[in-house]
């Protein structure tokens, strides 16, 4: 964001000879609004600012730095991690905002390794051929190393929804129900729980089949990378901000 003409040097001089800053110097210096830098000021974001003796907000070097820091969190935390974090550190828990971090990055790897489990789950989909006819309950099962009870497990969840033979009533897969059992078979294996294997199983069919669904995985890729990338940048401007606390070490 472009700021108006001067505001831009004037908080870079007042930064680099330590002095004060009115609440419109920090809040235009971050293309905020001062009711913004207030609200954060409020949810401990920020430390608490010094007042004049007409009650006037000041704020510090280290207060920019606070709102640079949490401003670059957000993006690979989210809103509220990021404000937790910041204000774990204005609390003087330091400890607590590491812990936030890490388990940030730990849920990066988990979502990491579950798009390994679906590319796994889509690259070794086998779908029967259809000359090959319908299959049973008891055949599918047998295939796949399940039990029937499995198969219908799944078909109560939604995830797959074979026909029912109106003569025996009994449970018909075709040659999509197939792949989308094997599929859900994959995804189990790589720790999917039911409940998120559902709209991916929708994808497939809304797509037709696995074979376009290769640009949203180049997508998912593509975010968990920013978010990776962001997660850096978060953690350079929180380590300044912690530079310049006074007591860097709480």
């Amino acid at each position: 964001m472009k700021l108006p003409r001067g505001i831009g040097r004037k908080v870079t001089r007042n930064l680099q000879s330590g002095g004060q800053l009115r609440p419109v110097d920090l809040a235009r210096g971050h293309g905020l609004s001062t009711q913004a830098v207030r609200n954060y000021e409020a949810a401990g974001i920020l430390p608490g600012a010094e007042r004049t003796a007409h009650g006037y907000r000041t704020y510090t070097p280290s207060h920019a730095q606070a709102l640079r820091a949490f401003l670059a969190l957000v993006p690979g935390h989210g809103h509220r991690t990021a404000t937790l974090i910041m204000q774990a550190i204005s609390r003087g828990t330091t400890e607590d905002a590491f812990r936030l971090i890490d388990e940030s990055h730990a849920q990066l790897l988990d979502d990491r390794r579950t798009l390994q489990a679906v590319e796994a789950a889509l690259r070794d989909l086998s779908p029967v051929p259809r000359e090959r006819g319908d299959t049973l309950v008891g055949p599918l099962a047998r295939r796949l190393g399940i039990r029937p009870a499995t198969l219908r497990k799944w078909e109560r969840a939604g995830l797959v929804q074979p026909r029912r033979d109106p003569q025996t009533g009994y449970r018909v897969y075709s040659a999509a129900d197939v792949r989308d059992t094997q599929l859900v078979h994959q995804l189990r294996r790589g720790g999917y729980r039911l409940e998120q294997i559902g709209p991916l199983i929708a994808q497939v069919h809304s797509a037709g089949g696995v074979a376009p669904l290769e640009s949203t995985l180049h997508d998912w890729h593509a975010r968990l990378s920013a978010r990776s990338r962001a997660m850096l940048t978060g953690a350079a401007a929180l380590d300044a901000y912690l530079g310049c606390r006074p007591d860097p070490a709480r």
